[in-house]
């Protein structure tokens, strides 16, 4: 009987995914929980595994675009496994004299023994199908001489540089020794006669980023209020709790828990900033689970730190460690990316000074973060330098009114200003 292979739900906001490389091949026995294709989306890359044993049949290539519940493949499980090929014995070799033995066996010994092929993480192997690299043929520095993905982007950009070296020296259809020209068909970087520019195509997860914060303009009446706070109060509680908090925790004490907890108090103030629109019905959802979102070398990621009003600020940032970990190690799962209610994103560790962020749909708002700056503001009439932070709520206008949003924004900054208001458990 054939079982149908399907692109499974991903997530909440997802519809769409890239199958960017096959794990087996078409004709292949396959045994239940291997990994068949890597799906790549805009929010995470997974691994969609065997749910039978059986013989697999592909029915699209690697590079092609499916949506949620498309069949991919299928498994004949009325097939098994093909039996193991008995080895004959071979025959007896005949009796070398002493000394080509003796010959034989130096040889041997000189030789190195054939060094096992390393596996690949699920991060580097990606990286080499989307990049069509040949893995063998890289160094490793990883430990036990594992590929790292920082050797498959060397090799990746080491490659680039030297065919663009090659497409400006060199005339069309004249092979250069050392680089090796894909077929016709493979898309490739392509540089204009002059040089001026470069065109190449985007990677499957650049495409469905893009194509997700064109959704979120397009679907959405987007509206942005801003604010800014004082960090003077919250740097200095920091800087007091910070060696005791360490030591009993074992994790730094961040601004990013501050930042959830605040919030965590804002959208109880105003909940509405806490639900989102589906259809012509409104959503209002009575938990908190908080989406941050976390930059890596692939694209941008927002996994989702549940149920944060329970938890203590350790917690949170233990939490947020670990995300920030897996993301960057492309192990995040899709469970770790569902359900948020609420973004906070932080374009203050890249130096970013004002930004407006875009909505992360289905939700209703994001908090956008920005750099502590110091600047003069006036206090009792008096003009200070105090570290300041640019705020951005961006919201829905559709379901959350100007009002709300700067009631909401207010209550993020009076929290933050004033610290002793959060429930502080340290």
């Amino acid at each position: 009987m054939a079982i149908e292979v399907k692109i499974p739900a991903v997530g909440e906001s997802i519809t769409s995914g890239v199958v960017s490389v096959w794990h087996k091949k078409s004709g292949e026995f396959v045994n239940a929980g291997d990994a068949l294709f890597t799906l790549e989306t805009d929010k995470v890359s997974t691994e969609i595994v065997a749910e039978k044993d059986g013989v697999l049949e592909t029915k699209i290539p690697e590079g092609q675009e499916v949506k949620i519940g498309d069949v991919v493949a299928t498994i004949d499980d009325s097939k098994s496994a093909p039996e193991e090929k008995k080895t004959e014995k071979p025959p007896e070799k005949k009796k070398e004299p002493e000394a080509e033995k003796k010959r034989v066996g130096e040889k041997e010994k000189q030789a190195p023994p054939p060094e096992k092929e390393k596996p690949l993480s699920p991060a580097v192997r990606r990286i080499v199908a989307e990049e069509e690299l040949e893995s063998e043929r890289i160094s490793p520095t990883g430990k036990d001489g594992r590929l790292t993905k920082g050797d498959v982007l060397a090799a990746a950009q080491e490659r680039k540089s030297v065919r663009e070296a090659a497409s400006l020296a060199t005339p069309v259809g004249v092979t250069v020794p050392g680089v090796t020209a894909p077929p016709p068909s493979v898309e490739q970087d392509r540089q204009s006669a002059d040089g001026r520019f470069t065109r190449k195509r985007m990677s499957p997860l650049r495409r469905k980023i893009a194509a997700q914060l064109v959704m979120a303009q397009q679907t959405a009446a987007i509206l942005t209020t801003f604010n800014e706070c004082d960090m003077s109060a919250v740097q200095d509680l920091r800087a007091k709790s910070q060696e005791k908090f360490t030591k009993k925790n074992n994790v730094k004490l961040g601004l990013m828990s501050f930042f959830i907890k605040a919030c965590v108090e804002a959208l109880k103030a105003v909940p509405v900033v806490n639900g989102r629109i589906e259809g012509d019905d409104f959503i209002q959802n009575n938990f908190y689970d908080i989406g941050v979102a976390v930059g890596t070398e692939r694209g941008l990621v927002v996994p989702i730190v549940r149920d944060v009003d329970k938890k203590s600020f350790a917690d949170l940032e233990r939490d947020i460690a670990d995300f920030a970990s897996r993301a960057r190690d492309g192990k995040l799962k899709i469970e770790d990316l569902q359900g948020g209610t609420f973004t906070i994103t932080n374009g203050g560790v890249y130096g970013s000074l004002f930004a407006t962020p875009i909505l992360n749909p289905p939700q209703s708002g994001i908090l956008g973060m920005h750099k502590i700056m110091p600047r003069p503001v006036a206090v009792d009439g008096k003009v200070e330098v105090r570290p300041m932070m640019y705020l951005a709520l961006s919201y829905d206008h559709r379901a959350i009114d100007g009002k709300e949003a700067v009631t909401f924004l207010i209550k993020v900054k009076e929290c933050i200003e004033e610290p002793r208001k959060l429930p502080l458990d340290f």
